[in-house]
């Protein structure tokens, strides 16, 4: 494809932070809004959870890419277990960081990567560790409203920084866009074509 201009990206999302992450590593991409509804089964496996987001946010905007190839992402916090969401309000953010506080958990992003003659679904997982937390460290946290709108109450790249110990794995998956994973798909799929491979 020399010669012709780089297609962008057709990122469906409308995280801020996902386009943060795409302007970051410098890749061209329009935004589309998903026409996909997220349904969480009880007792889901959250791996086959994200994927199956990622694809169906995907597919639900492949009919608008024309020669853009379609990127989406679906990311879940996941303990011992169980699935931790976007918070309802207030106090179920309070009970996921209450939950969260002294263990590790793991951040768990699908990421779907379409064009006409293929799609290609993958994961990633970062391990993140928090601290113990005091009521007056939830109290601070929540009072920022940070929580509104995150998977697991809490953003990473804000204030919820001061509620992690460690993390292993993927900085920016847990910002919301597993990157490392992105780069090496599109090396693989578009050798040089966006920088990569």
């Amino acid at each position: 494809m020399s010669g012709n201009p780089v297609p962008p990206l057709l990122l469906a999302s409308t995280s801020p932070q996902r386009r943060a992450i795409l302007d970051q590593l410098g890749l061209p991409f329009e935004l589309v809004a998903p026409e996909y509804v997220e349904h969480d089964a009880p007792g889901a496996d959250a791996i086959e959870l994200v994927r199956a987001h990622a694809l169906g946010k995907a597919r639900s905007v492949a009919a608008q890419a024309g020669d853009r190839p379609v990127l989406a992402v679906d990311t879940a916090v996941s303990l011992g277990g169980t699935i931790f969401g976007k918070p309802t309000d207030i106090t179920d953010a309070e009970r996921m960081l209450e939950a969260l506080a002294g263990k590790t958990h793991v951040v768990v992003s699908g990421l779907c990567l379409l064009t006409p003659g293929w799609e290609v679904v993958e994961h990633d997982s970062t391990r993140v560790t928090f601290r113990q937390l005091t009521p007056r460290d939830l109290g601070a946290n929540l009072a920022h409203a940070e929580w509104e709108g995150r998977a697991g109450a809490y953003a990473i790249q804000g204030r919820g920084a001061a509620l992690v110990e460690r993390i292993e794995g993927d900085y920016l998956n847990v910002v919301g866009l597993p990157a490392a994973l992105l780069v090496r798909l599109l090396a693989e799929r578009f050798p040089g074509l966006y920088g990569f491979g």
